[in-house]
């Protein structure tokens, strides 16, 4: 049926509740537990049901109850506090003088998925969820950020399992008046509306408005009665399938958004884009750079390259989006005629270096070349990346390939348990989260009470236990089971024993069947009678992925044995409602990837914070976060190339840990007391996510090392008809044309003879640099200690210095250097440009002796 019209009834809110109307459409509320609990008291049973959504739950409150409310003195009371939070961590006018982004400069951050509240159903996993906490904390900071995304009509599935444990999916609709969001306007109040140029014809978008905190999240939407149904269907679903609409949505996403911006007359001073789905932003930028400030590409390029930030987030091939370029090319057409350049251009900047025109368009390379501040987000992920990704420098040293890290972190005040947010606001203050990484603040959570602090852990745990129990009970209902498995559900878990949780994606590499390997081992952990373990596992697999799929089969198949059944259970649909009790009731959190192929890992840092003890490989956050005394590690950090070696080596160290170390530590109880060595580590690990792994840290570091930066350096390379970034290209230009005319000579050492420590060691080399000039050339000394015949590790660089012109561009060069340490040394010498890192790590820029 077509040319449907749709109204919505909601109830009448008296005037003294107004408020509640607002808090409903600002996402504000759903990190502030006394928001939460001025919806909650209302009616639980309601709150529930509504599935903790403010605008569903108005609708199901009676007429009379609200009118009673209006008159209820306490309740208009909490009203009060919440509003007067409300109003002094949202609408208060922020100073922004002296800020690197002046009075109206943004930061526009690119996301293809955020997990900000499970009420709002746009995202799949943990890029979603790390988007969304961003948000959150650039919001507490008052950072001046806009978030971009897209409105996903059905989002990501929801899962469910057969009789047998096989993954079933479905997509139901997502009810845009059940959301927060009104139409985006642009400054004259007309509602924004976009197209982008595809395959089929013309792509249109309308863009969605939704504040999260002091921060708009703008999504864009193709479900439009005006658009055909291929064209809606590419907000459809979260991370389509089939790459023809996994293209299109990111072509939205980027070009798309960046038009959105523009419609409202934003122009960002910084660009972050998360992930290679968002890489096409950078494209639409460099046109509307060349119009906004009426220069050419090679200019722009200066200036959206100084100016933009790519985060990776995962070191799994399958996560980095490529596309064959006949697929590609159609979109590109209007941008060839704004940037004067050619389509194989455009494709070429996203291609592997000699990988060929016909090569795919990788859009984390594509990413990567557009931007000046790159990272990945663990110490460790920053160095596979380097590795992974160091043919996009060629001949550049893997230790030097300009790919940084910035370790994830976590919005606390969204994951933390309502009975440790209460001991924290009465020992570190109302507004801890906002200084957790303060000493002072860990001195306090030392003088928690070890009593009240295990009495937060012992009512967490219980409330996860009740939750696993509905939820079971919902799940073997759905599937019609007998009644004695009912009966069953109606008891699973024990709120007393120690309870290990695993909830995450199931993807191979994360291995969920680790504590598997050895099944009797495990079934005698399981069933002891002096001190019982019981696990709980979540998480879903990708709809063509058969092997995650077996791994929750065959969870499922093995939580069936005798004796097992109230001991090992899977909850399906795994969310955010789900993940916040988790995090929260569980002992400990187990984290078992293959190394190195976990980025971060952010679920322990959750966990840790509620005072969860993580057991973890050590890869991802674990490698910075390990420390003896708040938590245990499996293995050393070993690597092997068998996978099936590699996997039976972990699960013995896994095994080994828990059966000689976190079990003992659990159950030992001093006269039937508190575990006092638990507790200990306890509040270790609460003060290690506090203030290491926060994600106001983070938000942090991304500002100083990265957003203010770009920000200041943009009136610089923009004002003065940007003259900066006009000479800043000539260079650069100049460089890449005269570069190949560059010749080091094999450099030479004064002396043969071994040396001592302390003793100097003098090299020099001729060099010649054809027409560039020594101002524009850095010639340095490369050493170190030599790891194989042709690799040096632990590298250093020291500049050498012209010691002789001998004329038609050929330098004598010299350098000297300290013998610090005793040690099989190597050395060559290499020339670089000189300049900021843009030009400093050019690619094909570097020429060694």
């Amino acid at each position: 049926m077509s040319h449907i019209q749709t109204f919505q009834v909601f109830p009448v809110i008296p005037e003294p509740l107004s408020f509640l109307q607002v808090l409903a459409r600002n996402l504000w509320w759903c990190w502030h537990l006394d928001a939460i609990e001025l919806f909650r008291r209302i009616s639980p049973r309601l709150w529930d049901q509504s599935g903790r959504n403010p605008i569903v739950f108005s609708t199901l409150i009676p007429q009379e109850q609200l009118e009673k409310l209006s008159k209820d003195e306490s309740f208009l009371a909490h009203q009060q506090r919440v509003k007067e939070s409300f109003v002094s961590q949202v609408l208060s006018p922020v100073d922004r003088s002296g800020s690197p982004y002046g009075e109206q400069g943004v930061i526009a951050y690119f996301s293809m998925e955020y997990g900000i509240h499970e009420s709002v159903p746009i995202f799949a996993g943990g890029l979603g969820v790390l988007s969304g906490d961003h948000l959150k904390a650039s919001s507490d900071l008052a950072l001046p950020l806009v978030g971009v995304g897209i409105l996903y009509g059905q989002g990501y599935f929801h899962q469910y399992l057969d009789q047998d444990g096989w993954q079933q999916v479905e997509y139901p609709g997502t009810d845009l008046y059940h959301l927060p969001v009104k139409r985006a306007k642009d400054r004259s109040g007309n509602e924004i509306s976009i197209s982008v140029t595809g395959p089929d014809g013309e792509i249109r978008a309308i863009a969605w408005k939704l504040m999260v905190g002091r921060i708009p999240l703008y999504l864009l939407d193709t479900n439009l009665p005006e658009n055909p149904p291929h064209i809606r269907e590419i907000t459809g679903r979260l991370y389509a399938g089939d790459p023809k609409t996994r293209l299109a949505q990111e072509v939205l996403l980027g070009i798309g958004g960046m038009r959105c911006l523009e419609a409202m007359e934003i122009y960002p001073v910084v660009c972050h884009m998360n992930e290679g789905h968002c890489a096409f932003a950078a494209l639409e930028r460099l046109a509307q750079t060349t119009s906004l400030y009426n220069v050419d590409l090679e200019t722009a390029e200066e200036i959206v390259n100084r100016t933009t930030v790519f985060t990776t987030h995962t070191p799994v091939a399958a996560g980095h989006d490529e596309f064959p370029v006949d697929l590609v090319k159609p979109y590109f057409g209007s941008l060839t005629d704004r940037l004067g350049v050619t389509v194989d251009e455009i494709l070429s900047w996203g291609q592997p270096v000699e990988s060929g025109s016909g090569a795919p368009l990788s859009m984390l390379v594509l990413g990567l070349r557009m931007s000046q501040y790159r990272n990945g987000v663990s110490e460790l992920h920053g160095k596979v990346a380097r590795r992974m990704w160091s043919h996009v420098w060629p001949g550049r040293p893997e230790d030097e390939v300009p790919i940084t890290h910035i370790t994830n972190g976590v919005h606390i005040p969204s994951w933390i348990s309502i009975e440790n947010a209460l001991l924290f606001q009465r020992y570190l203050g109302p507004e801890w989260y906002l200084h957790s990484w303060n000493t002072e603040i860990a001195r306090r959570i030392d003088e928690i009470y070890d009593e009240e602090l295990w009495r937060a852990r012992e009512m967490s745990r219980s409330r996860l236990v009740r939750t696993c129990r509905s939820l079971m009970i919902k799940q073997y209902s759905r599937r019609n089971a007998p009644k004695a498995m009912m009966k069953d559900a109606e008891s699973v878990l024990d709120q007393d024993i120690l309870t290990i949780g695993f909830a995450r994606r199931f993807a191979t590499y994360k291995r969920a069947d680790l504590i598997f390997k050895d099944p009797d081992r495990l079934e005698a952990m399981i069933g002891s009678k002096i001190r019982p373990v019981q696990f709980i596992f979540a998480g879903k697999a990708h709809p063509k992925d058969n092997e995650g799929k077996e791994l929750i089969k065959s969870i499922i198949q093995f939580a069936r044995r005798p004796g097992m059944r109230n001991r090992i259970i899977f909850l399906e649909d795994y969310d955010i409602h789900i993940a916040r009790r988790l995090v929260q009731g569980v002992d400990v959190w187990l984290n078992t990837p293959r190394r190195p192929f976990e980025a971060c890992g952010t679920s322990g840092m959750k966990a840790a914070a509620n005072g969860v003890l993580n057991v973890s490989i050590l890869d991802g956050w674990w490698c910075e976060g390990y420390a003896e005394g708040r938590g245990w590690h499996i293995g050393n950090g070993e690597e092997y190339a068998d996978p099936a070696y590699q996997d039976s080596v972990d699960a013995q160290a896994l095994y080994n840990v828990l059966e000689n170390e976190v079990i003992p530590c659990f159950y030992e109880r001093k006269n039937g007391d508190i575990p006092d060595q638990w507790l200990k580590m306890m509040k270790e690990s609460i003060k290690m996510a506090m203030q290491r792994f926060c994600a106001h840290i983070m938000v942090s570091k991304y500002e100083a090392l990265f957003y203010a930066p770009a920000a200041k350096s943009l009136p610089n390379l923009t004002s003065d008809n940007a003259k900066e970034a006009v000479s800043l290209s000539a260079q650069y230009k100049r460089l890449h044309a005269l570069w190949d005319g560059i010749r080091i000579a094999h450099p030479v050492r004064e002396t043969e003879d071994p040396f001592r420590v302390g003793e100097r060691l003098v090299v020099t080399a001729v060099v010649t640099l054809g027409e560039l000039r020594p101002d524009e050339v850095k010639v340095e000394l490369y050493y170190g200690l030599l790891k194989a015949v042709d690799t040096i590790s632990n590298s250093n660089s020291e500049e050498m210095t012209v010691k002789e012109d001998r004329g038609a561009g050929e330098y004598l060069y010299t350098c000297t250097i300290r013998c610090a340490a005793s040690g099989r040394y190597g050395f060559t010498v290499r020339a670089v440009p000189r300049g900021d890192d843009r030009i400093r790590f050019a690619p094909g820029l570097i020429t060694w002796a």
